[in-house]
């Protein structure tokens, strides 16, 4: 697949990347853990992906996510969200706001159901992003941007596509053991290496992959240590309050994730609307994910305090949630105004587009969820 060409600054940015990653990797004797590759490449200062100044989103991005696709998404996901504030507090956190108009849409639709918001709490790593929330959102004077979790909180905890982006390990099974892919450079150019895993990596490839002494040799997959860390963060968060966090994703649970016939893992990159699975074409200027074992989220956050509420593909949320009722608030009739909206529905809710791949997983604490979305729950396939 050809792939668009990017501009001389972009690829000054990128080989500037390139550079200092294989400097770590000179430093740290010839290679780097993958996950170590794909921290810089997505967050190092001033050059990753989210932290450089690359658009992301929408048209001129790279992908474009759910709160772009419809409003009635955010409304939707206000309506969840008033039911948990009213039981908790008038708090929002969103981490990886994007261009704001998650919050915005939210925040607005909230403000039409008479929900009073005190805080909204973005957490952005992405300067670029974080100076289009701030435009976004100027008029709304309860957003305020923080870099890491509070100490406590009470409310509601949104998070829509984050997951993935979190850098995981590559493993691959040889043999009767497993190895940790690590990134070295060969003739100029960035490839991996097979390297010994330790006691702790070994531990959680028992736990988080089902009958993973019967897949079969040379199986390459991934684990997520730091998507399940902020999970404990989450725990850590609400231990001295109350409320849910509500985490849209591309996944499966682990028994579909590590399915014997996905013998090279969910990796992928996406690069002007581009899907591709090579991670270290121009470093920087694409994003690099990988699926969310959502099983391993529910069991980091179970294990560290947190109730599990639900888990359900995103049609089963919208649908329970109210999208359906909020999208007959314009009249069928009226042709020009509903049939964009029902199209944009139709994207969010259908199997063949996003309403099955992407899940949602409930988690929280003192809380109880509505009972139309307790109905749609299907945690026991976790």
């Amino acid at each position: 697949m050809s792939l668009p060409a990017p501009n001389s600054d972009a690829l000054a940015a990128s080989q500037a990347l390139q550079r200092l990653i294989a400097a770590e990797i000179a430093e740290q004797g010839g290679a780097i853990p993958f996950s170590r590759f794909m921290e810089l490449a997505l967050y190092a200062p001033n050059l990753g992906y989210y932290s450089g100044g690359a658009a992301k989103l929408g048209r001129d991005g790279d992908f474009t996510t759910a709160p772009e696709i419809s409003p009635l998404f955010g409304a939707t996901l206000a309506r969840a969200s008033a039911a948990i504030m009213a039981q908790s507090g008038p708090n929002i956190i969103e981490f990886g706001a994007g261009t704001g108009k998650l919050a915005r849409d939210v925040l607005s639709a909230l403000d039409e159901l008479g929900v009073r918001v005190d805080s909204y709490t973005i957490i952005e790593l992405s300067g670029e992003l974080r100076a289009r929330q701030q435009e976004a959102l100027k008029d709304f004077p309860q957003v305020r941007w923080l870099n890491g979790f509070p100490d406590a909180f009470h409310g509601v905890v949104l998070a829509n596509e984050v997951l993935d982006a979190m850098p995981v390990e590559l493993v691959m099974k040889e043999g009767d053991s497993w190895s940790r892919q690590y990134v070295t450079v060969q003739a100029g150019a960035f490839t991996l290496i097979p390297g010994q895993a330790d006691a702790t990596l070994l531990e959680q490839i028992a736990r988080q992959i089902p009958d993973h002494d019967k897949l079969q040799d040379g199986y390459l997959t991934e684990i997520h240590p730091v998507a399940c860390g902020f999970m404990r963060s989450l725990a850590q968060m609400f231990e001295n309050g109350k409320g849910a966090a509500l985490l849209f994703d591309y996944g499966f649970p682990a028994h579909e994730y590590y399915f014997d016939e996905r013998t090279g893992g969910t990796l992928m990159c996406h690069y002007r609307h581009h899907a591709h699975p090579d991670p270290f074409y121009l470093p920087g200027l694409q994003d690099i994910t990988a699926h969310v074992d959502f099983t391993a989220m529910a069991l980091a956050a179970q294990d560290a305090g947190l109730d599990v509420l639900g888990y359900m593909n995103q049609a089963s949320f919208l649908l329970a949630a109210g999208i359906g009722e909020l999208l007959l608030r314009t009249d069928p009739e009226d042709a020009l105004r509903y049939l964009p909206q029902s199209k944009a529905v139709q994207k969010l809710v259908s199997p063949a587009e996003m309403g099955e791949l992407f899940k949602v997983l409930l988690v929280g604490k003192d809380v109880a969820l509505d009972p139309a979305i307790v109905r749609a729950d299907r945690s026991h396939r976790l």
